[in-house]
């Protein structure tokens, strides 16, 4: 029995064994099985440091986010969280990961750019009776007595004096600065790395492609997006108005998430994204396009200045070059996605999907004037 266990161990060059329960040691049994003139010195120290080794147990490495070096690619941008931690789960099949993506891209940009339609109709038709009910609020301010120092005024005041732009782009603004002090809750940092940043190698597809776009884990990312995005909010709600630019705004931000999925299927550097980017740089290829001629400056160096579209040609340069070196400190495919949506759009878009919209609102007003009828059936 002892001679079974031992063989049954492995007595080949390299493996190791161990004596069965209750079985001799490992000298003493060479030396009952060996012949006596083999056991000489050299060989005894042979097999002694044979049985003196067992083999080390296989360490189980943990699964990368990627096949290739795009984790550590990503751990070196301070732009993003941390992703140590994180596992993801490449598909075996890339393209079938971008099914899903590519219908949620479709189906969410129609429904902005609808219900930016029935936006603009309710907002048509309450304008009336909004001009009526500010004429009686004033009358009443008139005569009614002021209080000194009053925070609400104030903040009216503040509120009358900015640009139908600035007004629009402040509930993005706040609500990128809310989901930037959740980045700062320890407790939630699993979540919001699950819903609030774009990788096609996580298990949540479609809703981080649009939640990540009011996400920035630094503040000197936000900042600078938000800069951008107050700077050009004049120009493009001038341009397009206020509900067709937040239709523009949401869908370029899912747009720009798409190209960057598919980028990075199909160069396999999976990571996670997330930021404004790209749908700011829709509304600044948009710009740029409508007025090339206006003159632009950088933020630190305000005496050099350049036109708008030298300028927009520079950003698409660099970020197609940055999309084909494989640069790593920003998604250069999300930006060019971006641009190239707003340029489609201002050139074309707006033709195509804005002013054929007449079908769905006429659709709405029926709705909304055929509902009172048919529930006033005692009338």
């Amino acid at each position: 029995m002892a001679w079974r266990g031992w063989a049954h161990r492995g007595w080949g060059c390299g493996q190791a064994w161990a004596p069965p329960r209750g079985g001799r040691s490992c000298n003493e049994l060479i030396t009952a099985l060996a012949p006596p003139r083999l056991l000489g010195r050299r060989f005894n120290f042979f097999i002694q440091q044979k049985c003196g080794f067992r083999k080390a147990p296989r360490k189980v490495e943990p699964r990368r986010s990627d096949t290739g070096s795009s984790g550590e690619a990503y751990k070196r941008s301070a732009l993003i969280p941390p992703v140590e931690e994180t596992v993801f789960y490449p598909s075996p099949y890339p393209i079938r990961t971008l099914i899903k993506p590519f219908f949620f891209t479709v189906g969410f940009t129609g429904c902005a750019f609808g219900s930016a339609a029935i936006w603009q109709y309710e907002s048509l038709k309450s304008r009336v009776q909004s001009y009526f009910n500010g004429i009686k609020a004033d009358w009443l301010d008139s005569i009614r007595p002021q209080k000194e120092g009053d925070l609400r005024k104030e903040i009216n005041k503040w509120w009358n004096n900015l640009s139908d732009g600035q007004r629009t782009v402040t509930g993005i603004i706040a609500a990128n600065v809310l989901v930037f002090c959740l980045w700062r809750v320890p407790s939630l940092q699993r979540t919001m790395m699950r819903y609030f940043t774009s990788n096609p190698a996580s298990k949540v597809l479609c809703s981080p492609m649009l939640l990540s776009t009011f996400s920035h884990f630094s503040l000197f990312h936000m900042a600078a997006n938000m800069y951008v995005l107050w700077s050009f909010s004049s120009s493009i709600v001038n341009i397009l108005g206020q509900e067709q630019f937040m239709a523009v705004y949401l869908s370029a931000g899912v747009i720009s998430n798409f190209v960057s999925y598919m980028c990075k299927v199909a160069t396999g550097r999976y990571g996670p994204s997330l930021g404004a980017s790209g749908a700011i740089m829709s509304v600044l290829a948009a710009v740029c396009t409508k007025i090339p001629e206006g003159r632009l400056a950088i933020i630190f160096l305000p005496m050099f200045t350049f036109t708008a579209g030298n300028a927009l040609k520079a950003i698409i340069a660099m970020d197609t070059a940055g999309m084909i070196l494989g640069w790593k400190f920003f998604d250069h495919a999300a930006h060019l996605g971006g641009a190239v949506f707003g340029i489609w759009y201002i050139t074309y878009g707006h033709e195509l999907i804005w002013k054929n919209r007449e079908p769905l609102v006429k659709m709405w007003h029926e709705m909304r004037t055929d509902g009172p009828k048919k529930g006033g059936g005692s009338k």
